[in-house]
């Protein structure tokens, strides 16, 4: 059996504006095997993000597929996509995204509601991922009350509650001072390893992109090795 988790082939993504089309992805391919920490570095504007949200079905291509074990997930209906997403990916994203009228405990167990997890055991496990990125002391704080770096942590709880096979990180340090950034970014590379989840992180930072076990670098909106 393969150990290839992600296929992306030929990967275009244009934009028209004021009637001139403007070519954000230009035939992007990319091989993920299980397991691995793979980081793409480049400027803003290079199409990292647009890259990393067509993978996780956040975005469609104007031409390409992605396969998923196989599997071409550009064919799935919204609602498969849908789920495919929940179950399947953990998304980190340099904003929070976080709900503000539910505390911190609330905000981690959504996942697992939304896959009909019985209440209390998804509030236990919440409770489990607290703990790993040690905010326990936290938890029914709203996320107002908390500090960016805090913040952080509570995303990264929500977005890998469901153990996800892929976890895609967009800038997840790029809102953070370099100390807090650098705490944030172990616990999400410990995490990563203890699920053996593949990892798909994009940044402008060469520090970060080093860490990859495969560095590539997006200019331009093409893909390039380091």
């Amino acid at each position: 059996m393969s150990d290839r988790i992600i296929e992306a082939r030929g990967i275009k993504k244009s934009f028209q504006k004021d009637h001139i089309v403007i070519d954000v992805l230009k035939g992007v391919d990319l091989t993920v095997d299980k397991g691995s920490f793979v980081t793409i570095m480049g400027p803003s504007g290079a199409g990292k993000s647009t890259f990393l949200h067509i993978i996780g079905t956040l975005d469609r291509p104007t031409e390409g597929t992605v396969l998923f074990e196989g599997q071409d997930i550009m064919k799935f209906g919204e609602d498969e996509q849908s789920r495919f997403r929940n179950e399947r990916i953990g998304f980190i994203f340099q904003f929070y995204h976080l709900l503000q009228d539910f505390n911190v405990i609330e905000n981690i167990m959504m996942p697992l509601l939304i896959r009909r997890v019985k209440p209390d055991e998804a509030r236990r496990k919440a409770r489990g991922f607290l703990e790993t990125v040690e905010l326990t002391h936290r938890a029914s704080h709203k996320p107002g009350e908390l500090s960016g770096g805090e913040q952080q942590r509570v995303a990264i709880a929500r977005a890998l509650i469901n153990e996800p096979s892929v976890i895609l990180a967009d800038e997840p340090t790029g809102n953070l001072d370099r100390r807090t950034g650098r705490e944030v970014l172990n616990q999400i590379l410990a995490i990563q390893k203890k699920l053996s989840a593949t990892m798909i992180l994009v940044t402008h930072d060469p520090e970060i992109g080093a860490l990859g076990d495969r560095e590539l670098t997006m200019v331009d909106g093409e893909l390039f090795n380091s």
